[in-house]
């Protein structure tokens, strides 16, 4: 008799559904360049990164408001936010996933998909 044996998946973590959830958020409210980074293996700092990009001062705040209904939503909310559309760079802090939002001028400045250049990115 041949028998097959399946892989098995690895439980998908709630940091995973969070920083998913946070990226679709994002591209709702119609942000650019949507990126979810995978840290798990490189860092303590966060399992998740979620970058994003807005092309004005109201819509960083935009995408920040929408990420942060969506997961209010979710059961979850930010531990802190920080910075201000005028920064032209919004942090949110989820503990586990970190969404940063820029402006693209800021985005290339800090180079955040180079400086994490190893870690794996999660399709959207």
């Amino acid at each position: 008799m041949l028998t097959t044996t399946r892989a098995r998946r690895k439980p998908v973590s709630p940091a995973f559904k969070l920083a998913k959830l946070c990226a679709a958020a994002a591209l709702d409210k119609k942000a650019d360049a949507v990126l979810v980074l995978d840290l798990r293996e490189l860092s303590s700092v966060a399992d998740f990164f979620v970058i994003v990009s807005g092309t004005s001062e109201p819509h960083l705040k935009a995408i920040a408001d929408e990420i942060e209904k969506q997961t209010i939503a979710f059961g979850d909310k930010p531990r802190a936010v920080d910075g201000f559309p005028a920064s032209h760079w919004i942090v949110m802090d989820f503990t586990d996933v970190i969404v940063h939002i820029f402006h693209p001028k800021v985005r290339e400045h800090y180079a955040l998909e180079n400086l994490w250049g190893d870690a794996p990115k999660v399709k959207v």
